[in-house]
């Protein structure tokens, strides 16, 4: 694709990154074929090739965002299912969020849109918060109707009750014998007050096999959801703030990884070199990229450097695999869980059309509610056609999602591994 942007422009180092990007693309158009937007809509704009002569435009002409654009922008679900099909290598992740930035700096949404996304951004990345807003609702449930459809939406998604932790405030979790490697886990803000059974399980097979797993108590959030909002200041606090906290751990405890359990925040780890590659302190600029080289999903890190003590369960399932979006097209782990999973000795499927999201997408599935039912539905109905026991995922985000669309019971991957390595048995 031929650029047009000035000599002054290019002395912005986003500017020239996303000209570098602009230029890989050939108007091939497969990218469409696999975007699960444009499948729904069937409408240029809302196809990556669409998007990215939105963006261009906007950068190229120094143009503020409008309301068509900014719908455009907005439904992108940031599945990059349009990055594993292109032929040509366009890292669309790093130009839709140079486009998102631009549309959040440059574009004054609606009040009410403003409102529900600053709601998001305060509440979801603070667990604390989010509990809180969980009881109240709860109590005020009875006069939830008088809100608007879109917030009566949301609410639908938040618990009727929060579990309790199985393993809570500790910093560390030693194995009962020797001590094989030394990991960080992050536990997620959203997911340690809906699911903590996931990060339970995720504990309780790391130390059964060996590896002490540090928990720091003042990290919350990665970032990543501010980040996807075009939230960048904020979700650059964050950064900042767990970078300096994983380094210090691993230089004083010589860690071996940072563990992700949530795949949409192992995305955004694992691009926070690239994110604060121009950032001032070149002190941040270094540990961000050895944080982000240090960071694996839970099962790529179990598959690559740990043999699972696997033990024999009479019944057999048929467990249907769900490959995160962010897992498959952000990271590009996709084989690994799979090939843990059927150590268990169960049945493992793949969903059909398995590359097309379910409609999660962080946020997304608040913000663009009739999208993500559409997607939803789509992605029911092909979980349907494989007539599964339960399904597997490694994401809270889909699994939330997934829940809402079906009664086959859906539980994390690492709560599976941990079940069949002698660990407790998930709700299944």
């Amino acid at each position: 694709m031929q650029t047009k942007f000035n000599n002054e422009q290019l002395q912005d180092r986003n500017i020239v990154e996303s000209e570098k990007i602009l230029r890989k693309c050939v108007h091939c158009g497969f990218c469409n074929s696999t975007c699960p937007t444009y499948l729904v809509a069937g409408d240029e704009l809302d196809g990556p090739r669409g998007r990215i002569y939105l963006i261009k435009d906007m950068l190229e002409n120094n143009k503020p965002a409008n309301e068509k654009i900014a719908k455009h922008i907005d439904r992108c679900l940031s599945c990059y299912a349009c990055m594993t099909t292109c032929p040509s290598g366009v890292n669309y992740m790093h130009l839709i969020d140079h486009g998102r930035n631009h549309v959040e700096k440059t574009y004054k949404r609606p009040l009410y849109d403003r409102f529900i996304r600053y709601v998001l951004s305060v509440t979801l990345p603070n667990p604390g918060f989010f509990k809180f807003i969980g009881y109240l609702i709860f109590f005020f449930y009875p006069v939830t109707y008088l809100l608007p459809p879109k917030m009566r939406k949301m609410i639908q998604f938040m618990p009727s009750s929060f579990p309790t932790a199985r393993y809570k405030n500790k910093e560390c979790y030693s194995p009962e014998g020797k001590i094989y490697a030394r990991v960080a886990l992050l536990t997620g803000c959203v997911q340690r007050v809906i699911s903590p059974n996931i990060n339970d399980a995720s504990i309780s097979i790391l130390n059964r096999h060996g590896v002490e797993v540090f928990v720091p108590k003042t990290i919350n959030c990665c970032g990543s959801l501010n980040h996807h909002l075009g939230k960048e200041k904020s979700a650059h606090h964050y950064f900042i703030k767990n970078i300096e906290i994983w380094h210090k751990l691993y230089v004083e405890k010589k860690l071996d990884a940072i563990l992700v359990n949530t795949s949409g925040c192992g995305t955004t780890l694992k691009d926070y070199g690239f994110i604060l590659r121009d950032h001032p302190n070149k002190d941040i600029r270094r540990k961000a990229k050895v944080i982000s080289d240090l960071t694996k999903d839970v099962t790529e890190y179990l598959g690559k450097n740990i043999k699972l003590n696997f033990k024999e369960i009479p019944k057999k399932y048929k467990i249907a695999y769900h490959s995160a979006c962010s897992m498959q097209h952000g990271q590009k782990v996709h084989q690994q869980p799979i090939d843990l999973l059927k150590k268990t000795g169960n049945e493992i499927v793949e969903i059909p059309d398995g590359h097309l999201c379910c409609g999660s997408a962080g946020t997304y599935n608040l913000i663009h509610t009739e999208m993500a039912q559409e997607l939803l539905q789509r992605k029911v109905h092909n979980i349907d056609k494989v007539k599964p026991d339960f399904i597997s995922t490694g994401n809270i985000g889909c699994i939330t999602q997934i829940s809402k669309g079906t009664n086959i019971p859906i539980v994390h991957t690492i709560e599976v591994l941990n079940w069949f390595t002698g660990g407790s048995k998930p709700s299944v």
